[in-house]
């Protein structure tokens, strides 16, 4: 096992067993044994000896090529035993649900997991409360109350709280909403996104009016011109990063089980909608495990390897499915019944430089849709064989999958693509599909700062004959390359950091991803602190055009104090 100083300060701050005086009493060899013996302990439940499996899943985790989200290795083994990162919870439009709900999300912020919610349900501010004679608060009012609960819920010292506030663009009070953070002090443990539909977006191109609806009578409240509120999303955007969209038709359109019922919402970090109660496993394989260079050879992707991987994974989340303690007995059944799982990348920038291949490159693109393919198959694969051995998901009947010609999974979906801020740098590697975010940085995980500095560059400049003393020291006190002419071309094309990279290949990137994703893509698209309002929008409406099921931009610089990041707490 090999790990990092930074690694090994992650695990101690967020992962390792400690005792009542915060003390450390686990290793992380302790660690991966216990979450592969937990794991394993589901091959029980189907009448199977679960000591080779937890042989294989230690190997797996141990070894750094997978690790499952960070609720798992927190929890396995433990009298909380949460193990999943992701959910959805319903908020109706009367008081008791409202609290109900925010008891529920106390919980499962508790237990380390992050919650979304749609506020869409909600009557709008100044509508009538028939039963008191009162006047509706609105949904943006109660989201603060979500707020000030998460900033008292420690998550026992390892996480932060992180929600997803998702309100439609036809309710009424939408504006409020886009406008809530541009006051720093609001809404500091939310992400916000505006769910969007096909017709606004065609009304935004009409430049037309469309309506909004009041949701408790569905009665028409009112019109707006959808470009004056776009451009409003747009303004918020540029100014703070929020809100995001999310294209709530194309989400339900690759909705696996519509028998079910309808998506509404996703996880903190957008990449993963979930319907009212649903949960869901993640975990990641990395990638820059798989390039091998035999002799001289040029270097390539190891195909068999991660296929075979990528099969122990998907048993792996499966498994974590039957072990899991769940916060609600709602949530159980709804994750039993679909047992959906979320198996994706990260060390894809990692990969990348090891082949020699710019990120922001049509080869890149390429690449990521091959292997993104060959990634889903060999999950679905995987699925389907636990199906023959297990049995489909009990909601199988009710879902796209029952039908000719389709699949018999165990999961109703297998491929999601996380940010993995934490988890990559116990496994030593890039975050998920996002380019290097610089060569040298300073990060906080809790109270620990850790110094990252890229591995590959220095062992390419000392392959090629170009480093010095000074250049090191410089290039750690930029962070990038950009304008150092002691450094090749081809070098600093590609070692190109996030900032480098234009906004149209970041989003090329997304959509070569999530072209072959059951779920959905965390990708954020960076934007120098120079870039205009025109072009977050070009960016926008680029990102639904390209059949994205969301999109988050982030403009340097613009980040206020207390902002809950997206690409920094998801894994």
């Amino acid at each position: 096992m090999e790990l990092t100083e930074n690694a090994l300060k992650a695990l101690n701050a967020r992962y390792l067993l400690k005792d009542e005086r915060g003390r450390v009493t686990e290793t992380p060899d302790g660690m991966f044994r216990r979450v592969a013996s937990t794991v394993a302990s589901a091959e029980r439940l189907y009448g199977k000896d679960p000591s080779e499996w937890e042989e294989k899943f230690y190997g797996l985790i141990s070894g750094l090529r997978f690790l499952p989200n960070s609720p798992t290795l927190m929890n396995a083994g433990k009298s909380i035993g949460q193990l999943a990162a992701c959910f959805v919870l319903p908020v109706d439009d009367s008081m008791q649900s409202i609290f109900d709900t925010l008891k529920n999300a106390a919980l499962i912020l508790q237990s380390g997991g992050g919650t979304g919610f749609s506020f869409s349900r909600l009557r709008p501010r100044t509508d009538i409360v028939r039963s008191t004679g009162g006047i509706a608060s609105g949904p943006v009012s109660f989201m603060k109350i979500y707020n000030t609960a998460t900033n008292v819920i420690k998550q026992g010292g390892a996480r932060r709280g992180a929600n997803m506030g998702i309100l439609s663009v036809d309710h009424p009070d939408i504006l409020e909403f886009i406008r809530i953070k541009r006051d720093e002090k609001e809404l500091t443990n939310f992400n916000i996104s505006v769910s969007v539909t096909d017709a606004f977006m065609q009304a935004v191109k009409n430049d037309s009016e469309y309506d909004l609806v009041n949701p408790r009578s569905k009665a028409v409240a009112g019109k707006l011109r959808a470009k004056v509120v776009f451009d409003e999303i747009v303004a918020s955007a540029w100014e703070t990063g929020d809100p995001g969209l999310i294209f709530i038709d194309r989400i339900n359109e690759f909705n696996p089980t519509p028998g079910i019922g309808v998506m509404e919402s996703t996880n903190p970090c957008g990449e993963q909608p979930l319907l009212p109660y649903e949960a869901c496993v993640l975990g990641s394989i990395n990638l820059s495990k798989y390039v091998t260079a035999p002799g001289d050879a040029a270097p390539e992707i190891d195909y068999g390897a991660l296929s075979s991987d990528v099969t122990t994974a998907v048993r792996f989340l499966d498994d974590a499915i039957d072990v899991n303690r769940y916060p609600l007995p709602a949530i159980e059944a709804m994750h039993k019944g679909n047992r959906k799982i979320g198996l994706g990348l990260m060390g894809w920038a990692d990969m990348l430089i090891q082949l020699g291949i710019p990120y922001d490159s049509r080869t890149a693109f390429r690449l990521a849709m091959e292997l993104m393919k060959f990634f889903r198959d060999a999950a679905r694969a995987a699925s389907s064989a636990l199906a023959e051995e297990k049995g489909v998901f009990p909601n199988f009947s009710k879902s796209i999958f029952d039908a000719p010609g389709m699949p018999r999974l165990r999961n109703a979906t297998t491929t999601t693509i996380a940010p993995t801020g934490t988890l990559s740098i116990i496994a030593d590697c890039s975050s998920g599909i996002e380019p290097l975010f610089a060569l040298a940085y300073k990060r906080l995980i809790l109270d620990t700062e850790l110094r990252e500095v890229n591995k590959h560059f220095f062992r390419v400049a000392k392959k090629r004959g170009f480093y010095t003393r000074e250049l090191e020291e410089k290039v750690v006190a930029r962070g990038a390359l950009k304008g150092m002419k002691e450094v090749p071309p081809d070098i600093r094309r590609l070692f190109r950091t996030a900032h480098e990279i234009k906004p149209e290949d970041h989003l090329e990137m997304q959509a070569a991803f999530q072209k072959y994703t059951d779920n959905a893509v965390s990708k954020t698209i960076n934007m120098p602190k120079r870039a205009t309002k025109e072009e977050v929008e070009r960016t926008y409406l680029m990102a639904y055009e390209k059949g994205l099921k969301g999109i988050t931009i982030f403009r340097y610089g613009t980040a206020k104090k207390g902002t809950l990041v997206r690409f920094s707490e998801s894994d």
